[in-house]
């Protein structure tokens, strides 16, 4: 089998602002497996706040793979991340090349369709709404807030679209005192779920709170070695390939909560529609979708996933992933 690791640059239309970051490129890297003329490919942008990059995740790779490295393999000798997401996902795309089945069939899932959200990042109030508007064909928002007048943020939000179902994402970007005083205005906004509203690592104040808006875990869980504690304390658990180290990690977590009866969200850390690709799998097991990555880069992969009204998220085909 040959591998080969390559650093693709995707740059952003325009900054994306959450707390504590601003996201101007999504440069990742991609893996693809040929065997016996098949190819597999999976790709791969890593995790910015544990400072992952394309040179750390090709390092990473490059001090495991050999050319009779196994899937299985993979998964017990690198950690969690981008550099196990990229692999992992390129093993599952050359099986289904080689079986010349889809990952579905695989997986016996009869796909359905997927309405992803369209994330509205930090800005002011009045250009919040303005892109708030902008997608008008996307039935569903994510809302990105920091400590900074979320609660005016959102007003204005849901001024310009009272149709919308309306999640917002702190990315840690609140106290917990902050958290019980923001929520009874998120309750009111009419918000369907407040994600990863506290630092990881501060969020053991959250076991036996009660909150009025269902709570989303995100970066508190990474993968699925960190579900249990996340379930203790959240109410829906966004899983993320790039996070959990790819698509059999995903299945494992989306195993967990089918268990304990948690929601589940899949998300992205940006990419192309290669990333998004597995995340569609993903997605068939999730009450929330976030599958919008592409929609912020300047161009994207061959056979890209389309976005139709509804948000709607085409299937990836066959030349895409899977």
């Amino acid at each position: 089998m040959n591998i080969k690791i390559e650093t693709r640059a995707f740059p952003l239309k325009e900054p994306f602002v959450i707390t504590g970051y601003t996201f101007t490129d999504a440069d990742a890297i991609m893996v693809t497996l040929e065997k016996d003329g098949l190819i597999g490919r999976g790709e791969a942008t890593g995790i910015y706040y544990e400072d992952e990059t394309p040179a750390s995740m090709t390092a990473d790779l490059e001090k495991v793979i050999n050319d009779s490295i196994t899937q299985v393999e993979v998964n017990e000798l690198l950690p969690r991340g981008g550099a196990l997401n990229a692999i992992d996902c390129a093993f599952w795309d050359l099986r289904c090349k080689i079986e010349g089945r889809s990952v579905f069939d695989i997986l016996n899932i009869s796909p359905k369709p997927l309405s992803t959200v369209a994330t509205v990042s930090i800005e002011t109030p009045e250009n919040m709404a303005k892109k708030a508007l902008f997608y008008a064909k996307y039935p569903n928002l994510k809302i990105k807030l920091s400590a900074d007048a979320p609660i005016e943020r959102l007003e204005a939000i849901r001024e310009a679209r009272p149709d919308a179902t309306l999640i917002t994402d702190v990315n840690q970007g609140w106290t917990f005192a902050e958290l019980k005083e923001y929520t009874p205005h998120c309750k009111r906004l009419g918000l369907a779920m407040i994600e990863q509203p506290l630092a990881r690592g501060d969020d053991a104040e959250l076991e036996g709170y009660k909150s009025e808006v269902p709570l989303g875990a995100d970066e508190s869980c990474l993968d699925s070695s960190e579900y249990d504690v996340a379930a203790k304390r959240y109410d829906i658990i966004n899983i993320k390939l790039d996070k959990c180290g790819g698509l059999t990690d995903a299945l494992k977590i989306t195993q967990y909560a089918k268990r304990d009866g948690k929601g589940l969200m899949v998300g992205n850390m940006t990419g192309s529609s290669l990333s998004m690709a597995p995340s569609y799998v993903v997605g068939q097991y999730c009450d929330f979708i976030d599958l919008d990555g592409p929609l912020f880069l300047t161009k994207d992969v061959e056979h890209a996933l389309t976005y139709a009204d509804g948000g709607i998220v085409s299937q990836p085909t066959k030349e895409l992933w899977g």
